[in-house]
C-alpha cells in the first residue's frame, strides 16, 4: 500500500513515498528545480533522479500540468511544446523499470483533498483550484472526478486568460498585495461559478497556507475554503492514482 508520487511543476519537480491507506507522505519531500528548457528528455532525467534518490522500486504516479489522454500528453501550457504527443508513462517506466501512471496535476491534488482533506464526504459539485505557476482545476461531482478540466485557461470577460491574470506567478511577478491579487482571483471565481455552479471552491497550492490574508476579499456566493493537504496534495494524489492503476481500477 505504498507508491512514489511525483508532482511536476513549472518551477520544481517534487517527489515522495506515500502510504496510500493513510494518504500521508512517509518520506522526506525531495525537490529538484524544473530544467529549462523543460523538454521531455531533461525532465525525465530529473524524475529518474528522484526515483533513484528514494531507491524506489514499485508503482510511480506523476502529476503532469496539462491534459492527458491514454497516458499521452495533449497540452503543455507551461512546459516545452515538445511534450505534446509524448507518453510519459512509457518513457519513465522504461527508464526506471517500474510501472508508471500519469494524471493531470490538479486532478491529483483534488483526489488527495477529496479523500483525506476538506473535500472528504462532500456531495454535489466541488472544484479545487491550485494556485501556482498557473491555475489548475479539478472538478468532482458527488466525489467522482471529471478529468482534465484545465479551466485555468478560460478567457475572462476582460479578455485575459485566467492563469495569466490571477495565478500565483502573476502575483509574484507584479508584486501584488494579497488584496490586489484577491480582487483578480475573485473575478475568476465568479466567472467559473457562473458557468458551472459548483457548491464549494477549495483553494490549493502553497498560497492556501495564507488564506487568512485573502479570503475576506472574495464575494462569490458559495463557500471558499483553503485545502488541508497543502503542497503535498499533488504528490499524495499522484501516488494514489498510480496505486489504483496498478490494481487495475482506473483508466485514462
Amino acid at each position: 500500500m505504498k507508491a512514489l508520487g511525483i508532482d511536476i511543476g513549472g518551477s520544481g519537480i517534487k517527489g515522495g513515498i506515500v502510504d496510500i491507506a493513510a494518504g500521508e507522505m512517509i518520506s522526506d519531500r525531495h525537490r529538484i528545480k524544473t530544467p529549462h528548457p523543460a523538454t521531455p528528455e531533461a525532465m525525465v532525467d530529473v524524475m529518474a533522479e528522484i526515483v533513484e534518490h528514494f531507491e524506489w522500486s514499485g508503482p510511480i504516479g506523476c502529476g503532469y500540468p496539462g491534459v492527458i489522454q491514454q497516458q499521452t500528453m495533449m497540452t503543455a501550457a507551461n512546459l516545452d511544446k515538445s511534450w505534446i504527443g509524448v507518453n510519459l508513462s512509457e518513457r519513465l517506466s522504461k527508464r526506471t523499470g517500474s510501472p508508471v501512471w500519469v494524471i493531470n496535476d490538479a486532478d491529483a491534488a483534488g483526489i488527495a483533498e477529496m479523500h483525506f482533506g476538506v473535500g472528504k464526504g462532500k456531495p454535489g459539485v466541488v472544484m479545487l483550484i491550485t494556485v501556482g505557476t498557473g491555475l489548475g482545476t479539478a472538478l468532482f461531482v458527488d466525489g467522482m472526478l471529471v478529468p482534465n478540466t484545465e479551466l485555468g485557461h478560460l478567457l475572462l470577460d476582460n479578455g485575459h486568460e485566467a492563469e495569466k491574470y490571477a495565478a500565483g506567478s502573476v502575483k509574484k511577478e507584479k508584486d501584488l498585495s494579497f488584496k490586489a491579487w484577491a480582487k483578480r482571483f475573485n473575478k475568476y471565481l465568479n466567472y467559473v461559478h457562473a458557468i458551472l455552479r459548483p457548491e464549494l471552491f477549495i483553494i490549493g497550492g502553497g498560497i492556501a497556507k495564507k488564506a487568512d490574508k485573502f479570503l475576506e476579499y472574495f464575494d462569490v456566493p458559495i463557500p471558499v475554503v483553503p485545502a488541508e493537504q497543502g503542497n503535498l496534495a499533488g504528490i499524495v494524489g499522484a501516488a494514489m492514482a498510480a496505486h489504483l492503476a496498478h490494481q487495475g481500477r482506473t483508466s485514462n
